[in-house]
């Protein structure tokens, strides 16, 4: 699954878009139907292609910017609405701030009602803010633009970050409430990790440990929930009233809280501010540290990271004032010309902080500082002694424990090794395993083959596709292989089978053989052309020919057909 929030000024369309998209109705709230004006998050879900999407609407006036920044936080892609008859207006502006100051890369913008406007002034105007990004022009009307922005979408998606599923689990609640039956229930978007009936997760605000009674992901109800996905999680043992929009579930022993942080800022900034992460809230008192620092002083505790963003924005004036990155979750008391002597440490070597908490830094920085170099662990990247044997110590523990918890993964992510040993870049992986005896192979650590009847399994399915590559096994043929869900999707992950759709699954060099078969038909082709080229049924041939446009390798054409790029 991916999930992309929505982002733009009141009343240009938001919420009409996710309603096409999806035929669902995000506003929840009687009062925000009869008020045509989205109040709260909103919350719907489609499948474009095989692709689950799920997208949070966020409120667009700006009495509801601290809703919008709740939806917004943990969402790494964002549908930008700009309305043709109305242009860039001034929550345009404000949700652009806090968009870059959150760190949000991933944008597409749409501009809406067409049937309106010329859509060229709007567009003109949004670029000039927003730079170089896709976008696409719609009517909610005429459905104009409509194939276009599911295409966009697709795009846009496919460009995300790879999930991961085996990181330590932060999810942010946004909302609570209680099911007949049931009991308790909050959701939120999973943007890491991975979360399981039955399992404890502590509650960041209390530390108490909560069991999982059941899950659902797009209204299924499901045993373990991968990132990245919109969920709901039905907790034993919790009152509703307890759990409140900004609170967080936690795994268990593996997030520090903290009440002081250092950051890096760009920005000078008043005494007082609210700071948003995630969908928490909270107020926090400001201490600057010359011109690229500041201490943070929280009105309760969060668990955070070293390179956590925070959004700062001054209530008072309803103003985003930019983004922080959290650099130390521990910081020495500042003593009698301290915020002098933090400054100049912020100023002249921000990773300072890293290598007294993390233990490294680089070469330029530790020059910077006045600092001799020790001997790098790789390229310019240096590290502690003491703390580097620590790590390479704890790092076969950390395989291990994961694949013991995921026997059927062909070895652990890097980026998650990363994660649970706190490196501060992934090409450390490289040597850390070379100085643990750990082989790396395709961005996994610790790789083992499938078990063999796996091997078995997929080696007979070779078989079957040798004579016809593009006939897809239906379900039933895969169990009778002994290839369920969780097998395929591990042999997917090991490279050994493409997914093309939900269902759909062929050998990875299916792709080239379909551009070699397709490239012989002459000029371009219909679907139909193709599937009896391929020799395959439309249940293949569709979702396989959008795979090759998504690709790059076809072409779609305005009469549907398409052509060899």
């Amino acid at each position: 699954m991916r999930v992309v929030a929505t982002a733009g000024h009141v009343d240009h369309g938001k919420s009409t878009l996710v309603r096409l998209l999806t035929g669902m109705e995000p506003d929840r709230w009687a009062e925000e139907r009869r008020r045509g004006l989205t109040i709260d998050l909103g919350f719907a879900w489609t499948t474009l292609s095989g692709q689950e999407i799920a997208f949070v609407d966020v409120p667009g006036h700006h009495r509801f910017v601290p809703n919008m920044l709740a939806g917004i936080g943990p969402v790494p892609a964002v549908l930008f609405v700009v309305a043709a008859d109305e242009g860039w207006k001034p929550q345009s502006a404000e949700h652009l701030a806090a968009i870059r100051a959150l760190g949000v890369r991933h944008l597409l913008l749409v501009i809406t009602r067409a049937d309106l406007a010329d859509p060229e002034t709007a567009l003109r105007q949004a670029k000039q803010h927003l730079g170089q990004v896709p976008h696409v022009v719609v009517s909610a009307t005429t459905g104009q633009g409509l194939d276009e922005l599911r295409a966009a979408i697709l795009a846009l998606t496919d460009r995300l970050p790879a999930p991961e599923p085996a990181a330590d689990v932060r999810l942010w609640l946004d909302r609570s409430f209680t099911v007949g039956g049931a009991g308790t229930v909050v959701t939120g978007t999973l943007s890491a990790g991975t979360i399981a009936k039955g399992e404890e997760l502590q509650l960041a605000s209390t530390g108490q440990l909560l069991r999982v009674r059941g899950l659902h992901t797009l209204g299924r109800q499901c045993d373990a929930v991968p990132a990245v996905a919109r969920i709901a999680v039905n907790l034993r043992g919790v009152d509703r009233a307890e759990l409140v929009r900004g609170d967080a579930l936690l795994s268990p022993g593996r997030w520090r809280t903290a009440t002081v942080v250092d950051v890096l800022v760009a920005a000078e900034l008043p005494t007082e501010l609210v700071a948003h992460l995630g969908s928490v809230a909270v107020p926090v008192r400001v201490r600057p540290l010359g011109t690229v620092g500041a201490r943070l002083r929280l009105a309760r505790p969060l668990p955070l990271r070293i390179g956590d963003r925070l959004l700062l924005r001054d209530p008072g004036r309803g103003e985003v004032l930019g983004g922080a990155e959290v650099v130390d979750l521990d910081p020495r008391p500042l003593r009698r010309g301290g915020t002098a002597a933090r400054a100049v440490e912020l100023t002249t070597n921000p990773l300072t902080i890293h290598l007294r908490t993390k233990g490294f830094a680089r070469t330029d920085e530790l020059r910077a500082a006045g600092l001799r170099a020790p001997e790098p662990v790789f390229a310019d990247w240096h590290a502690d002694p003491e703390h580097w044997a620590a790590v390479v110590r704890r790092a076969p523990g950390e395989v291990e424990s994961w694949r013991q918890a995921h026997p059927l993964e062909p070895g652990m992510p890097a980026e998650a090794l990363r994660q649970r040993l706190d490196l501060p870049e992934v090409a450390l992986i490289g040597p850390l395993a070379n100085a643990a005896g750990l082989a790396v192979s395709a961005g996994r650590v610790g790789g083992a083959v499938l078990p063999a009847r796996m091997e078995q399994a997929l080696g007979a399915l070779a078989a079957e596709l040798a004579g016809n590559p593009f006939a897809a096994p239906d379900l039933a043929r895969l169990a009778e292989l002994g290839l369920g869900g969780k097998e395929v999707a591990a042999a997917v992950r090991a490279g050994r089978l493409l997914r093309v759709a939900e269902g759909v699954v062929l050998l990875p060099e299916a792709v080239t053989q379909a551009a070699n078969v397709l490239a012989r038909l002459a000029g371009p082709f219909t679907v139909s052309q193709a599937r009896q080229a391929l020799g395959t049924s439309r249940r293949v041939a569709v979702p396989l020919l959008e795979l090759l446009d998504r690709r790059g390798i076809t072409e779609r054409l305005a009469d549907s057909s398409r052509r060899l790029r």
